[in-house]
């Protein structure tokens, strides 16, 4: 077990050393007074859009309602009426048998009349904190192509939620700060984010069709150098799956987009490393991609099989059983704490009462277990379909 944790430990420091050499390309200072637009795909949204379109109105940093784009399927989709009474403008889409969210963006931009400096994007049950736009603002003139806010959670009340916002709070907390402290590209993690108006106009459109489009764009902007920010001040609020049903089934697509994302993407992101090149650290990162998730996951459980046939061919039923035991439970332990403490650090943000982060502590460990049934299901599913998150109830940040 000692020898496994030396092994590790060698891994990861070389892995750090090799993505913190990089050498970003240079960032171009925005308009003093930029134009704005945000697109919010929306397709049968009722429940949940007008909390989004009223956190718009109320904004520090104004934007004309007429710049807010509600992407529907249908005229008798109820979310229109919603749009109307806000004053935004709504497109309805006419290529239904294109269902993903990446497509619904592609067809309403290619329609747009309007040119705008920065295209914003959001899930019809995200909320803006009223100085979202105020803070993108400056991360815009800052002079990046794209740039993320922090996700924070809407809905708060069962373990479950909790669980699956902490995937979020790691990839932004943990993985996205440390990116940008090396300054390498962002992972971007569904909405929240702008893209720069230039590319929208080389693309005319919006190019990025898989599973995962925001992991495609991740990879499209590592490969032809854009430049990505994650601003933790501008902050944005979304609704976590409420069923464990629910979010297996959000994350079997997930895992399938990744996979199927990076088959088109790595070869291409390899082939363009060269000596002292701009941004290699950005592509070492992600040709490395989940590798230590996956090398930690095999340095705990070798030891644990080694025991279980040492266990088996040596001891007792009931001994193998005891020993077992203790061996899970300070796995399980240790999962736990590393989840409070998580909780505690995000606490600023989140406002979790202790009691709540003590029970999604205990849940935790158990929620990510499921991963496991949503990789197979990936594997196993040829053809996952984009699926649309039912909302059970209207929710209130």
């Amino acid at each position: 077990m000692f020898s496994a944790y030396i092994i590790f430990i060698v891994f990861f420091i070389g892995c750090r050393i090799i993505v913190s050499q990089n050498e970003n390309p240079p960032t171009k200072k925005g308009k003093e007074n930029p134009k704005f637009c945000i697109l919010i795909p929306a397709r049968d949204e009722s429940l949940v859009i007008e909390d989004l379109l009223k956190s718009i109105v109320e904004q520090t940093e104004r934007i004309p309602m007429e710049d807010v784009y509600v992407i529907i399927e249908s005229e008798k989709d109820k979310s229109l009426e919603i749009a109307k009474q806000y004053h935004a403008s709504v497109f309805i889409r006419k290529h239904l048998e294109r269902q993903r969210k990446g497509y619904a963006l592609d067809e309403c931009i290619q329609e747009m009349k309007k040119e705008y400096d920065a295209y914003f994007i959001f899930d019809a049950d995200n909320i803006l904190d009223k100085n979202y736009l105020k803070e993108m603002k400056k991360t815009y003139q800052e002079g990046y192509d794209l740039a993320s806010g922090y996700r924070n959670l809407k809905n708060k009340e069962k373990s479950i939620e909790i669980a699956s916002h902490l995937t979020f709070s790691i990839l932004n907390g943990i993985v996205n700060e440390a990116k940008c402290k090396d300054t390498r590209n962002i992972t971007l993690s569904g909405t929240g984010f702008f893209i720069r108006g230039e590319w929208i106009k080389k693309w005319q459109g919006f190019p990025f069709h898989e599973l995962t489009e925001d992991y495609e764009l991740t990879l499209y902007s590592i490969l032809h150098d854009m430049t990505s920010t994650y601003n933790k001040k501008a902050i944005f609020f979304d609704e976590a799956p409420t069923t464990l049903t629910t979010s297996i089934r959000q994350r079997k697509r997930w895992i399938k987009g990744y996979f199927t994302t990076r088959k088109k993407y790595i070869q291409e992101i390899r082939k363009t490393i060269t000596k002292n090149g701009t941004n290699n650290g950005s592509r070492y990162t992600e040709i490395i991609g989940i590798t230590p998730i996956i090398f930690i996951l095999i340095m705990f459980l070798i030891p644990v099989i080694r025991d279980i046939l040492l266990l088996i061919c040596q001891s007792t039923f009931l001994e193998a059983i005891s020993i077992l035991s203790i061996r899970i439970l300070f796995i399980y332990g240790a999962s736990s704490f590393l989840t409070l403490l998580l909780l505690m650090k995000e606490d600023k943000y989140l406002h979790i009462t202790l009691e709540k982060k003590i029970k999604a502590s205990i849940y935790h460990p158990f929620f990510l277990l499921t991963y496991v049934h949503a990789f197979l299901l990936s594997l196993l599913e040829k053809d996952v379909q984009w699926e649309k998150i039912e909302h059970q109830e209207k929710q209130k940040s």
